[in-house]
């Protein structure tokens, strides 16, 4: 039960009344690159949540640190899914390629691609005015 006695069921009738949307992202593996460490969390559970203004991602998982140049972190092979591709099209606006080069550019990471694909655009506006 939630505070208040709400099932999730009600919860998530308020949530949306709210214009607010929670999806759940199967991932295999979340990266964090920080300035002085990489923090890798393994067999993420990942919770998209969805506002009005804007998208919040949760996390858990099991958690681990890399130094910068360590093993593993220099090296890893980003790919770039079909399902990738088709969520940063839907939510950019934007053909096939741009969204693959967009992914490409950002190193597989969807939200990165997809501000910087909304960022253009809003570049784009401000010039036609």
């Amino acid at each position: 039960m939630f505070p208040g006695g709400m099932s999730p069921k009600q919860m998530q009738t308020v949530l949306k009344r709210m214009g607010i949307k929670t999806e759940e992202i199967e991932a295999e593996k979340v990266v964090i690159y920080c300035a002085d460490r990489d923090i890798v969390i393994r067999s993420p559970n990942v919770m998209l949540t969805k506002m009005p203004q804007q998208e919040m991602f949760q996390i858990s998982g099991e958690i681990s640190e890399e130094e910068k140049g360590s093993a593993g972190s220099e090296d890893i092979k980003t790919e770039i899914t079909d399902d990738d591709i088709e969520m940063v099209m839907e939510q950019a606006n934007v053909d096939r390629e741009t969204a693959e080069e967009a992914l490409t550019e950002s190193g597989g990471d969807i939200a990165d691609a997809i501000m910087k694909l909304k960022g253009s655009d809003k570049e784009s506006d401000m010039a036609d005015k």
